[in-house]
């Protein structure tokens, strides 16, 4: 083949210059609007330089359109426009160019020149980057983030499965026994489950470790990072009574990644490079990482676990208030790990001399963590992707049963704002406890116990509880929202747990070339982040005009993105100046088709949106949405402003071309994120915005649209 970086050959024949044959794939944290956007600008920027490209896009629900190793052989360079991790090992010796996803929508055309002269891929080594910023230009997410995030999302499914069964055995196998806590029968059915759980909840903590390792140093960190995370969970082999849980998963991860790092770039002879991913580089990271943990690392956990439970022994005169707070904070900070488990040991331990208010204390700090989280989905669900929202709620079922591991997700993915919530609600939960009295005769701990009547003083029990829960609940509400708030502005290309300032969900249809047959009305929920911000249908129903439009509505009129805008929804002409002016207005331009109940909330749930990042697109294009109940049905609109509205696009443009969206809290559906996608990918023809900027009435803007389908 001949090198990208060279003129095009010529065909068989020399009849004709053979085209330059380039792959791409695409791909966003939240895998919606500009994972699309992005494929369809290189498509476009290909086409008018007369090079063949085919785009794989990473979306919401798959990849689509995905290169197959015909496609990687015949290719002449690729281009990863990918905000997300993106396994690159099946383009090993071919010239890659690897950028933020933001690259890819605004400088596609510079991508395709780089990559004909970018370096070659090697298994042992990353794909070099173009040199620019990957949110182009904007601050990117660094790789420890990037690692971190990646390790958190392979980590929650066994959380949740390990978390949700062991509880189910608890409530229908498990009976209270003083001297083993609450026990599941030997032999029994629902011992099998619990076996089960125990299984995932095992796997979580590696799991962790060796993905955050993954994501760092590429395949051959995985069994390095893994093994790394089993031995700092498994306390026995480096003389401690606990592992080290998730924070030592944390820190195993980030060694075996970095340590792989550092081997890939030792020199070796030509005969055993094959041999080192594979062999030589797993087998000397993994056994250099394990000696360091059993004999650096693990040594100090095991000392400081047996300093805290002497100097614990030492409390039990004092305040019964200071030594509730203490047990709490501990409990709190590391959910399972050995801070955590010295003070449950400490608690359960004095239960045979008699003393159970200690274990009280515990019984009560334990479930406020994952409770305390998965209230704060509830409570401020903007804030939270959709995973970790249903995350959320396994985590406030786990915490019934005092399963605290069910935090763990979130304090791994936001450990600056999780942990000292947690710590905070489960020390006034414990201090509370000590105030009053409450006690427990097994060791165990969340409203379970106290319903299996292990508790005494059960109201005070729920009272401390219920306000730990509050407190973390809360705290961490307000520690996320400020933490957001500080960023926003300063990332162009949001990271997986914030929200795309896009189109809210947006999935790529099959096919190579973007075109598609009709696609019937439906439902969506955006997967990324943290707001669900769907389009939906528009009944298309004959209405009065309202909100200012041009012209009549007609009860015969064509669909336009199946029923999803109609002449009542359309305005030529907006009359705001600014973005809230303008979000008022449109919101005005939807209860005129009398499915909005509340235009003030409606209003307030759009603003709260921008508050996570901006809804502008860039190319003139802005897409506010909401989803909230103060709309009966999905409505959809848009307007035009002439002189363009400020909404703080990617590409520094005003927004000219605006499109409103609001659904219900339930809607849902994939058939709604293939209008998007539609959408999206025809917002970025260049013909059809200046077509749709041109219409003279809502009827010729209905035109327009209508050419979506």
């Amino acid at each position: 083949m001949t090198s990208p970086a060279g003129p095009p050959p010529t065909g068989d024949g020399g009849d004709e210059p053979q085209r330059l044959k380039l792959l791409a794939v695409t791909a966003c944290p939240t895998g919606i609007a500009h994972t699309y956007m992005a494929a369809e600008k290189l498509s476009q920027a290909a086409e008018r330089l007369g090079i063949d490209m085919k785009v794989e896009t990473q979306g919401s629900i798959g990849a689509e359109n995905v290169l197959d190793d015909n496609d990687v052989r015949s290719a002449d360079g690729i281009i990863v426009a990918a905000d997300k991790d993106v396994d690159l090992a099946r383009f090993v010796g071919k010239r890659v160019v690897t950028v933020g996803v933001a690259e890819g929508i605004h400088h596609p055309e510079r991508l395709i020149e780089q990559v004909r002269s970018a370096p070659v891929h090697t298994a042992d080594g990353p794909a070099p980057t173009s040199g620019k910023g990957g949110s182009g230009g904007g601050k990117e997410r660094s790789l420890p983030y990037k690692a971190l995030m990646n390790g958190v999302s392979y980590m929650i499914p066994f959380v949740v499965v390990g978390g949700l069964l062991i509880a189910i055995s608890l409530s229908l196998g498990g009976h209270t026994d003083p001297s083993g806590g609450l026990v599941i029968p030997k032999d029994s059915f629902w011992m099998d489950v619990n076996n089960i759980g125990v299984i995932g909840f095992t796997l979580m903590v590696p799991i962790l470790s060796g993905y955050i390792a993954y994501a760092i140093g590429d395949r051959p960190a995985l069994v390095p990072g893994m093994i790394g995370g089993w031995i700092a969970n498994t306390g026995a082999l480096y003389d401690s009574k606990s592992g080290a849980g998730f924070i030592g998963a944390i820190v195993t991860g980030f060694l075996a990644g970095y340590l792989v790092l550092w081997i890939k770039k030792v020199k070796v002879p030509k005969f055993a490079q094959p041999i080192m991913p594979i062999i030589v580089i797993p087998i000397v990271a993994t056994t250099a990482l394990g000696l360091f943990f059993i004999y650096v690392i693990g040594k100090p956990i095991s000392w400081v676990f047996e300093h805290l439970t002497s100097w614990l022994s030492g409390m039990t005169g004092t305040s019964a208030v200071l030594l509730g707070a203490i047990l709490g904070l501990m409990i709190a900070f590391d959910m399972g790990g050995p801070v955590n488990k010295t003070a449950f040991l400490f608690g359960s331990g004095l239960i045979a001399t008699g003393n159970q208010t200690v274990m009280g204390m515990c019984a009560a700090a334990i479930p406020v963590m994952p409770l305390g989280q998965g209230v704060a989905t509830l409570i401020r669900k903007r804030l939270y992707t959709e995973q970790e929202r249903e995350t959320g709620l396994a985590s406030l079922f786990m915490g019934c049963f005092g399963i605290s591991e069910g935090a763990i997700p979130f304090a791994a993915a936001r450990p600056a704002q999780v942990i000292p919530a947690n710590m905070l609600g489960g020390a006034v939960a414990g201090a509370v406890a000590g105030l009053a009295g409450v006690s427990d005769a097994v060791p165990h701990g969340g409203p379970i116990v106290a319903v299996l009547g292990a508790v005494g003083g059960v109201p005070m029990f729920f009272v401390a509880v219920a306000i730990g829960t509050a407190v973390t609940a809360l705290t961490t509400v307000a520690l996320v929202d400020v933490s957001e708030r500080r960023r926003r502005g300063e990332v162009l290309i949001p990271s997986a747990r914030t929200p795309e300032p896009a189109l809210a969900a947006a999935v790529a249809v099959p096919g190579t070339g973007g075109a598609t047959g009709p696609v019937r009305a439906g439902l969506a929920k955006e997967s990324g982040p943290t707001a669900e911000a769907p389009v939906s249908p528009v009944s298309g129903e004959s209405a009065a005009p309202g909100g200012g439009s041009t012209a009549t509505a007609v009860a015969d009129e064509t669909e336009v993105l199946s029923g999803y805008v109609t002449e009542e929804t359309v305005k030529v002409r907006l009359a705001a100046e600014d973005k809230e002016s303008a979000i008022r207005e449109m919101a005005g331009l939807l209860a005129a088709t009398g499915k909005v109940r509340d235009v003030e909330e409606l209003v307030r749930t759009a603003l709260r949106r921008e508050e996570q990042g901006t809804t502008g697109l860039g190319e003139e294009i802005a897409i506010p949405h909401a989803k909230t109940d103060a709309v009966s049905a999905p409505v959809v609109a848009f307007a035009r402003s002439d002189a363009g509205i400020e909404w703080g696009s990617l590409d520094g443009t005003r927004a000219r071309l605006v499109f409103m969206i609001s659904v219900p809290e339930a809607a849902a559906g994939d058939e709604h994120l293939r209008i998007l996608a539609l959408l999206s990918r025809k917002l970025m023809d260049t013909a059809f915005r200046e077509r749709l900027t041109a219409a003279a009435d809502a009827r010729a803007v209905l035109a327009v649209l209508s050419e979506i389908e």
